[in-house]
């Protein structure tokens, strides 16, 4: 497809998730990254989003998966509600290099193909790693150096072709919102698979076993998250809602030790007295469902954040 025949970024999409309706907006054509280490979560979210999101069709890929963890994630994880519209293309641990890289590619071309014939499609890969992974294999054994702290240099094009097989179509087309995950340990965005995806993408999700730890999930780090639909995602008095949450979550964050040390004074300072009030209620907001849809999620998180004004006694 020509790229310069491309669309600008389309709507914003319903997701099912509060957060996504509201603080991170996914819309159409936009293509986003789930950063996330093992075991956080990840491949809950991913089915969130295969349940909740607004697509005519959702190709999933499924790239170097354990292939009980498989069978789960479509009976258990997906279900009937799921799979009704889903095309899953996977390619489990026990398969050679060359099977589970082209796992994508083919899962890709299946994405292609609906979108050339008009439909909206979301795009699932987990994960990229494991794609790339697949491709240091082939690569290494066909003589390419390592070079990328073990990646050959070929991984740069790999990864960046196929998202940019993603996103907006021509005007005669669909389009192929993505999702793709990549596992990072420790949270480290400069890993080189991390950082290679992460230049081509509309925005990136992160992760944190930390809050995993503490039970609420997903477990997104909104303070380290971006979506590049923002500001024109969203309205004036949405885009203000969004920067005041930010705000009052930045706050709380840097004064979170002093705080649960009780090392902080009441009247400090009047923003983290305002983020006082409002953290767990905002907290809790990141892992709510949005049955209702954006406008309801918008009206939620005002109600939030009108609670971070001080009451006066008549």
């Amino acid at each position: 497809m020509p790229r310069g025949g491309r669309r600008r970024l389309g709507p914003r999409l319903e997701t099912g998730l509060a957060v996504f309706n509201t603080l991170l907006p996914l819309v159409r054509g936009q293509r986003i990254g789930l950063f996330a280490g093992s075991g956080v979560g990840k491949s809950s979210l991913l089915a969130k989003f295969a349940r909740g999101v607004e697509a005519d069709v959702i190709v999933i890929a499924l790239i170097g998966e354990r292939g009980r963890e498989l069978r789960e994630f479509v009976d258990g994880v997906l279900g009937p509600e799921g799979m009704a519209k889903c095309v899953i293309v996977a390619a489990t641990s026990d398969q050679s290099p060359l099977v589970r890289r082209r796992c994508a590619w083919t899962a890709m071309a299946v994405a292609e193909h609906f979108r050339d014939a008009g439909r909206q499609v979301l795009f699932l890969a987990d994960s990229i790693t494991r794609f790339a992974e697949a491709h240091r294999e082939v690569a290494l054994a066909g003589g390419e150096p390592a070079s990328l702290r073990g990646f050959p240099p070929s991984t740069s094009h790999l990864i960046m072709s196929l998202a940019e097989r993603t996103g907006p179509g021509t005007e005669e087309t669909g389009d192929i919102t993505a999702i793709f995950s990549v596992l990072v340990a420790g949270s480290d965005m400069d890993e080189p698979v991390a950082d290679i995806l992460r230049g081509v993408l509309d925005g990136h999700v992160v992760m944190e076993r930390e809050i995993a730890e503490r039970g609420r999930y997903p477990a997104i780090n909104l303070l380290r998250s971006v979506s590049r639909s923002l500001p024109r995602a969203a309205t004036d008095a949405e885009n203000a809602l969004i920067s005041r949450a930010r705000r009052l979550l930045g706050a709380y964050d840097r004064a979170e030790m002093m705080i649960q040390a009780g090392l902080y004074a009441a009247g400090s300072d009047p923003l983290v007295d305002s983020a006082i009030r409002v953290w767990p209620a905002l907290d809790a907001f990141l892992s709510d469902d949005a049955p209702e849809g954006t406008a309801d999620s918008f009206a939620r998180l005002r109600a939030i954040l009108d609670r971070a004004e001080p009451k006066h006694s008549g």
